[in-house]
């Protein structure tokens, strides 16, 4: 067959716009936020991002205005591969680092807090847009003092609960685990590392055992409704396509993300191979297995285009061969 014949064939399947349309799509990025127990920017969030009721986010609103509890399933580090404690530094453990959520950082006792007690535990993480990963949970060591900045001295060596691909249900990774005992207030620190990207997804959750110690009483945290998230969503800046990012410097940082190849996962800080991932936007898998951004393709990409993907393949054979017996003339 002729390199003009091929072109011809491949034009009357009609599969090769099938197959452009298939390596331009952009899924969606990995974005959320701890559900149960609520985080700080999630509580925040529902509390209204203009109208807050509580003081501690109130002064969230007045350090970085309100667009943070409007991207509040961004808190964000697009390349950083496992490697957590080397990329954010002390005090800035909730924000990580990030200018733009540096609210979060705030050392202050009246947070919005949920309940927690020793034992048995269904955690929720809510996930906008969900990826395959590991879910990792801390919390603070005995002695933990809220007034002063978050440190990674700050959190138990390892986490109580660590989560591979936890199911997806509602909306939300919805996973079990066994909380320690302390007493008092804790927080909770929730590290979800992609294994189908470097990006790396952080909350900070505050936690109180019993009661506060002299006999204080903070604002109940609230985990924001579908119903808020989707009002909110008019307002957000979050670039699913481009992993989110708030200046060029991290849309740039976001453009070295390579999606579904093989990926790590973490276990604490080091990372363990895994294994190729393939596109999928089924609720109903777990771990959702969307993934890439808008600067990569979609891995698998169904019968119709793999056959424009073969056929295209077939088309440049030919046409090499014929320029080369045109040449050998």
């Amino acid at each position: 067959m002729t390199a003009r014949r091929m072109a011809a064939t491949v034009a009357a399947l009609g599969v090769a716009p099938l197959a452009l349309t298939a390596l331009t799509a952009a899924p969606a990025a990995a974005h959320g936020s701890m559900a149960d127990p609520v985080s700080r920017v999630s509580a925040c969030f529902a509390e209204g991002p203009e109208s807050p009721d509580s003081a501690a986010c109130k002064a969230l609103v007045a350090a970085g205005g309100t667009q943070p509890l409007y991207d509040w399933n961004e808190v964000n580090l697009a390349d950083v591969n496992g490697a957590h404690k080397q990329r954010i530094p002390d005090g800035k453990l909730c924000s990580v680092g990030r200018d733009k959520y540096k609210g979060l950082d705030a050392p202050r006792t009246d947070w919005p807090s949920s309940q927690l007690s020793p034992g048995s535990h269904t955690f929720r993480w809510r996930a906008t847009a969900p990826h395959r990963g590991t879910l990792s949970l801390y919390i603070t060591k005995d002695g933990y003092d809220p007034t002063k900045p978050l440190k990674w001295s700050d959190l138990e060596a390892q986490p109580f609960v660590s989560m591979v691909d936890p199911p997806l249900v509602n909306g939300s990774y919805v996973f079990p685990g066994t909380v320690p005992n302390k007493s008092g207030r804790h927080l909770v620190y929730s590290i979800l590392q992609r294994s189908d990207s470097p990006e790396a997804f952080y909350t900070c959750s505050d936690v109180v055992f019993g009661k506060e110690s002299g006999g204080v009483t903070t604002p109940a945290a609230k985990a924001p409704s579908d119903q808020e998230i989707k009002q909110g969503a008019t307002k957000s800046t979050v670039d699913h396509n481009g992993h989110g990012g708030d200046s060029p410097g991290e849309v740039k940082k976001n453009a070295t993300h390579v999606a579904h190849q093989a990926g790590t996962k973490s276990t604490g800080n080091t990372p363990v191979t895994n294994a190729v991932v393939v596109a999928s936007n089924t609720e109903t898998a777990s771990l959702a297995e969307t993934g890439g951004d808008n600067t990569t393709p979609y891995i698998a990409i169904g019968g119709a285009a793999a056959l424009a993907l073969g056929a295209a393949a077939m088309f440049g054979t030919a046409r090499r061969r014929a320029l080369g017996g045109r040449s050998a003339r």
